[in-house]
C-alpha cells in the first residue's frame, strides 16, 4: 500500500502537525520502505476532541446499529485480506503464509465475534428493585504492539466500538501502515467521523501524550510490563480506567504419560510462530527428569526444520536482534546448554537470529526469568508435579501456558493450580471468544470475547 502523509482525524485524512516522519523498515531486507508522519501532542489533542465530539453520538446508537458497523468492518477487512497480509509481511517479515492465516485472517474472526456481541449482549440488567445499566467508559486511547499489528488493534478497538465508546489510537511506529490500512477500513464501512481516529508517532511522544490526556477516560495498552508499569501509574494519579496487556515467560508442562512427540513438537511450533515475538509464546519447556533428554533431542529435531527465511522470519528491527542475541549469549554464560541454534549460526540478510534450544537450564537462569520475544526455547527439568508447578509459576509473570497429559481430567487439575491467564489443554485450539489476559505482572484486565467487551464499560444503578 501506498503510506498516507497525515493522520486520520474525524473522519479525514489531515497534515500532521509537525514535519517530523518515521521511516517504516523491511526487517527481511533491512530497507526503508515508506515514511510516516511522526505525530505530536497537537496530533494527540485534535484527534482526543474529535473522538469527545463524537462520543455522544456514537453513546447514543442502538446496539444494533453499531453491530451492524462492525458486520461492515468485518466484511471490509475479509474483503482486504490479501492487502493486509503483503503489508504485515513487508512492515513485519513474517511469512507471507503466517500473515494470510494469521495475521489477516483472525482480526476477521474478531470483529465478526464483537459485532454478534454488539448485538445480543445484555447493556441492562434487572436486579430486585434496580435497573443496571451497563454503559460505555467514554473516549479510549489504545496503544497498540508491533508483534501482532492488526490483530490487536481489532482486539482493542472493535469491543470499544460495540461497547459505544470512541477510540484514538496509537500503533506501533515499526507497524504503522497496518493500522493505516485499518482507518481506511473504518471509513469504508461507515463509522461516523471521529468514532475512530488514528495518530502514528513515536511511543514517548505521541504515546505520553494519549496516555496522559485528561480528555482519555480509558486506556488500553499492549506491550512491555516496564511501560505498563508507567501507564498504570499515570492513570493511577489521574484516577483513571487502564487496561494493560503485558509480558510473558509461559510455561509448556509436559506430564509424565503424555505424549511426548506431541507435546514437544507443538511446543516447539507454538514458540517459533511469529519468530518467537508472541507475549504468550510456551518458552518454558517443563519435562519429568526420566525423560528429559528424550525431549531435548526431539526438540533439537523439530527446530531444525524451522529455517530462517522460510519457516522462520526475521526480528522486527536491530534493536530486537541485539536483544534476543544478548539473551542467547548470557544463556552459554550462565551454564545452559545449546541443543540447536545458538550465535554463530550462518543467517540470510535481515534481522533474523537463529531458533535456538537451551538444555539443561535452572529456574533461576536468566533465560528462565525474563521474557526473550525471539525464537528461544528453554527445557527445564522437574522432579514431581509439585516441583513442576513451582517452576511453572516461579517467575513474575502469567499470561498463558499448556498443559499435556494421559487425559484432560489430570491436565485440568494441574491447570487449576497454575498463576496464569490462560492455559491450553492437551493441544486446545484457540478460541476468538475466550477471554485474554494476564496475573501478577502479566498485565490487568482481558481481552476478547464478553470479557473484553466488559473492559469499556462502566455501570450505574436505578433504584425504584
Amino acid at each position: 500500500m501506498k503510506a498516507h502523509d497525515g493522520m486520520y482525524i474525524g473522519g479525514a485524512w489531515r497534515p500532521a502537525a509537525g514535519p517530523d516522519t518515521i521511516a517504516v523498515v523491511n526487517p527481511a531486507d533491512e530497507q526503508v520502505i515508506a515514511h510516516v508522519p511522526a505525530g505530536t501532542a497537537v496530533d494527540v489533542d485534535d484527534a482526543v476532541r474529535a473522538a469527545r465530539a463524537a462520543f455522544p453520538g456514537w453513546a447514543a446508537t442502538p446496539p444494533a446499529e453499531r453491530a451492524a458497523r462492525l458486520c461492515a468492518l468485518r466484511d471490509v477487512l475479509a474483503a482486504r485480506k490479501d492487502e493486509i497480509a503483503a503489508t504485515v509481511t513487508a512492515e513485519l517479515g513474517s511469512p507471507l503464509p503466517m500473515s494470510q492465516a494469521v495475521h489477516a485472517g483472525v482480526p476477521v474472526l474478531v470483529a465478526g465475534s464483537y459485532a454478534e456481541l454488539a448485538a445480543t449482549y445484555a447493556f441492562e440488567e434487572r436486579h430486585g428493585n434496580s435497573t443496571v445499566l451497563l454503559e460505555p467508559v467514554g473516549v479510549v486511547g489504545a496503544i497498540t504492539p508491533w508483534n501482532y499489528p492488526l490483530h490487536q488493534i481489532v482486539a482493542k478497538v472493535a469491543p470499544a466500538l460495540a461497547a459505544g465508546c470512541t477510540v484514538v489510537l496509537k500503533p506501533a511506529e515499526d507497524t504503522p501502515l497496518t493500522a493505516q490500512l485499518f482507518a481506511e477500513a473504518t471509513e469504508e464501512a461507515g463509522l461516523p467521523a471521529g468514532v475512530f481516529n488514528l495518530v502514528t508517532g513515536l511511543g514517548p511522544v505521541a504515546g505520553q501524550a494519549l496516555a496522559g490526556h485528561e480528555d482519555v477516560d480509558l486506556v488500553s495498552f499492549t506491550g512491555s510490563t516496564a511501560v505498563g508499569k508507567q501507564i498504570g501509574a499515570a492513570a493511577g494519579g489521574a484516577v483513571k480506567r487502564v487496561a494493560l496487556e503485558l509480558g510473558g515467560k509461559s510455561a509448556n508442562v509436559i506430564l509424565p504419560g503424555a505424549d511426548l512427540a506431541k507435546a514437544v513438537n507443538v511446543g516447539v511450533a507454538n514458540v517459533m510462530s511469529n519468530s518467537g515475538q508472541t507475549c504468550s509464546a510456551w518458552t518454558r519447556m517443563l519435562v519429568d527428569a526420566d525423560r528429559y533428554e528424550e525431549a531435548v533431542a526431539l526438540a533439537a529435531a523439530a527446530v531444525a526444520k524451522y529455517v530462517p527465511g522460510e519457516r522462520v522470519g526475521p526480528l522486527v528491527n536491530a534493536k530486537q536482534r541485539a536483544r534476543v542475541r544478548g539473551y542467547i549469549e548470557k544463556g552459554i554464560e550462565e551454564g545452559a546448554r545449546v541443543v540447536a541454534g545458538g550465535p554463530d549460526a550462518p543467517l540470510p540478510t535481515g534481522y533474523y537470529v537463529s531458533p535456538t534450544v537451551f538444555a539443561d537450564v535452572t529456574p533461576e537462569m536468566t533465560i528462565a526469568q525474563e521474557e526473550i520475544f525471539g525464537p528461544v526455547i528453554s527445557i527445564l527439568k522437574y522432579e514431581d508435579e509439585d516441583d513442576a508447578l513451582r517452576i511453572a509459576n516461579g517467575t513474575v509473570y502469567g499470561l498463558a501456558g499448556a498443559v499435556w497429559a494421559a487425559d484432560d481430567t489430570e491436565a485440568v487439575a494441574f491447570a487449576r493450580r497454575m498463576d496464569t491467564g490462560q492455559v491450553d489443554i492437551n493441544g486446545g485450539r484457540f478460541n476468538p471468544l475466550a477471554p485474554f489476559g494476564g496475573y501478577k505482572q502479566s498485565g490487568v484486565g482481558r481481552e476478547l470475547g464478553s470479557h473484553g467487551l466488559a473492559e469499556y464499560l462502566q455501570t450505574k444503578s436505578l433504584q425504584f
